[in-house]
């Protein structure tokens, strides 16, 4: 089994903000303030005019977006799926398919969706191979997921069926198998006074919901329950 893999993207997980505003300009210091003298025509309300006008520029600056914003123009396509992308990426992994498929219900031209989505995987924001380690790690040992669930799950999120098989073949049918054992002895003991046909019908259907093969799926069964001192003649049969 592959060591763990950090999930792609994990670290740039915001947007970077606008840019800060420059502060509000200094005002003329007023007539009589220590290390100054009132030059000619400036009254005692000549700092305070100044003060007040460069606090309303202040105020009145902003990020060029949003700027456009409050103007009502459109922001430009390949920002808009920028910001989008990010928002997504936001502590969830995406596939490049699944963040493709966002920009284009948002109506983003293809050709602005396709320079932010490569950009983002020049810079390690999207990495379909890394997603897939990490959904066969996190799936197979979490939900107990065997290989042919897992290659249906990856490929819903659209990742290529050369990057599924690479992903998918990192578990060998030895582990495989050791883990339908363990799935199996944990429900085991929640079927017990059930007639034997049912509890093979249920722990079997279980493994084969999560993936398992029906030959596993019954020997597996077959020998948990033959541990219990119980007769398994003509368990092998199909379910």
């Amino acid at each position: 089994m592959t060591r763990r893999t950090e999930w792609p993207g994990a670290g740039d997980e915001t947007a970077p903000g606008p840019e800060t505003a420059p502060g509000p300009e200094y005002a003329a210091e007023a007539p009589g303030s220590s290390g100054s003298s009132a030059e000619p025509g400036r009254g005692a309300g000549f700092g305070e005019g100044t003060g007040r006008r460069s606090r309303s520029r202040s105020r009145s600056s902003g990020s060029p977006s949003s700027s456009r914003a409050g103007k009502g123009e459109p922001l430009d396509p390949v920002e808009q799926a920028r910001n989008i992308c990010l928002r997504l990426l936001t502590g969830t992994p995406r596939t490049r398919k699944q963040l493709a498929d966002a920009l284009r219900k948002k109506e983003i031209p293809d050709e602005a969706a396709d320079e932010v989505l490569s950009r983002f995987e020049d810079v390690g924001l999207i990495n379909d191979a890394a997603f897939a380690d990490a959904w066969v790690e996190s799936r197979h040992h979490g939900r107990g997921l065997a290989r042919r669930a897992l290659v249906r799950e990856l490929r819903t999120k659209g990742v290529d069926p050369t990057v599924i098989d690479e992903a998918v073949g990192q578990l060998d049918s030895d582990q495989e198998e050791e883990t339908a054992r363990e799935l199996v002895a944990r429900k085991l003991r929640s079927t017990r006074g059930l007639e034997r046909d049912k509890r093979l019908r249920r722990l079997a259907g279980m493994l084969a919901r999560k993936g398992y093969g029906e030959g596993m799926a019954l020997r597996v069964v077959r020998q948990a329950i033959e541990a219990e001192g119980e007769d398994t003649e003509g368990l092998d049969e199909p379910f």
